[in-house]
C-alpha cells in the first residue's frame, strides 16, 4: 500500500533563525515521551528527576539530523546531532562530562526560534567525541566544546509550550 502524501510547501515570510538558544538534557531511561503527529505533548519523569538546562551563547550551539532512506533496505533512519561549548574548564564541569558520558539521554534543544525538539527520544543521545582546550592566545576559548549522537527512527518531534514549561520540574 502507497504512502499517501498530504501536503506541499510554499515559500514562507524570511524569518526564521538559525541557533539555539538552549539545551536541556536528562537520562533517557528516566523519562516517558507522549506524542503524537510529530509533537511531544508531555514527559512523564521519574520521581525527583528532572531535566539539567544548559544556556548557550549565542552563536555557539547547533544541531543537525540526516534523514537517510535506504531504497535497497526499504528502511529509513535519522542521524541526530547536537553541538555546543561550555566556557571555563572547571572540576565541577569536568565531572558531570563524566556522568554524560556514561549515560543514554533524552535532549531537548530550544532554537532561536523558541521552538523546542527533542533529540534521541527512541534510543538516546550518547556523547561523541568531544574535546577540552585551554586555548593558545588569552582571546581562546578554556572549556570543553561537547558533540552528542543517536541514530533515530524518525527527525526529531517538535516539543509544545507546555511541556517545555515542566522540563525544569522534578518528576512526582
Amino acid at each position: 500500500m502507497p504512502c499517501v502524501l498530504t501536503q506541499g510547501y510554499n515559500l514562507d515570510c524570511r524569518d526564521s533563525f538559525g541557533g539555539l538558544k538552549e539545551v536541556y538534557v536528562m537520562e533517557h531511561a528516566n523519562g516517558v515521551v507522549t506524542q503524537a503527529a510529530g509533537i511531544v505533548t508531555g514527559i512523564v519523569k521519574t520521581a525527583t528527576k528532572k531535566f539539567f538546562k544548559y544556556k548557550l551563547i549565542a552563536h555557539t550551539g547547533e544541531a543537525d539530523e540526516a534523514f537517510t532512506p535506504s531504497r535497497e533496505n526499504g528502511t529509513t533512519m535519522s542521524k541526530q546531532s547536537v553541538k555546543f561549548p561550555i566556557n571555563k574548564m572547571t572540576v565541577a564541569v569536568r565531572n558531570e562530562l563524566l556522568l554524560l558520558a556514561q549515560n543514554r539521554l533524552l535532549i531537548v534543544i530550544v532554537d532561536q526560534n523558541g521552538t523546542g525538539w527533542l533529540y534521541g527520544a527512541d534510543f538516546g543521545m550518547m556523547l561523541a567525541p568531544s574535546t577540552a582546550k585551554t586555548g593558545k592566545v588569552l582571546a581562546d576559548r578554556n572549556g570543553y566544546e561537547l558533540g552528542f549522537e543517536s541514530d533515530e527512527k524518525f527527525l526529531a518531534p517538535s516539543v509544545d509550550a507546555a511541556t517545555l514549561l515542566t522540563l525544569e520540574t522534578p518528576g512526582v
